[in-house]
């Protein structure tokens, strides 16, 4: 098992994906910053809650709703990062073995299938924020809306669906 989307014939010298536009860098490093400040929330969220519990027998009120919002945010946020990065998890035990023909037709086959994919969890999770937002869904304890949470996971994931979408047109040309 490896990470990486890879797309034959399509390396520089030094290996990877060939140059990516300028913008591509600002894009990941941007989301890196917001993942990372979530991450950091959610972290002093978790010890603040852990210390009200265990120290004073009061824990944070809503801390486990924020978390669930948080860590939510955080992986759709990493969804088109990673897709960029070709960081998805692939099972290469087979296609190791193939020649470069078959991996000239599987690459792109591959990369439109899974953009497939992703543009129907997005398409999915849109209906369900349109569901949760006409019964006014909200969090148990701090009442937070939960509809906007289901639409960021939608669009995330739909540009996620557009990043492997270009990805396999660039495939297709490297042929």
């Amino acid at each position: 098992m490896s990470g990486g989307f890879h797309v034959p014939g399509t390396e520089p010298e030094g290996g990877g994906l060939a140059a990516a536009p300028p913008i591509a860098g600002l894009v990941k490093r941007s989301i890196a910053w917001i993942s990372a400040i979530l991450l950091c929330a959610m972290m002093l969220l978790t010890v603040v809650d852990v210390i009200g519990r265990y120290g004073f027998n009061a824990p944070l009120s809503g801390a486990t709703e924020m978390t669930e919002l948080l860590l939510s945010a955080i992986i759709f946020i990493g969804l088109p990062a990673a897709t960029l990065d070709r960081d998805h998890v692939t099972v290469d035990f087979l296609t190791d073995r193939l020649s470069g023909g078959i991996e000239r037709i599987r690459v792109p086959f591959v990369a439109l299938a899974a953009s497939g994919v992703l543009a129907v969890v997005a398409w999915r999770l849109w209906v369900i924020g349109e569901q949760i937002a006409g019964y006014g869904g909200v969090t148990v304890s701090l009442q937070i809306p939960i509809a906007p949470v289901a639409y960021l996971a939608a669009c995330l994931t739909g540009i996620s669906a557009c990043v492997m979408l270009a990805m396999a047109g660039l495939a297709l040309r490297r042929r």
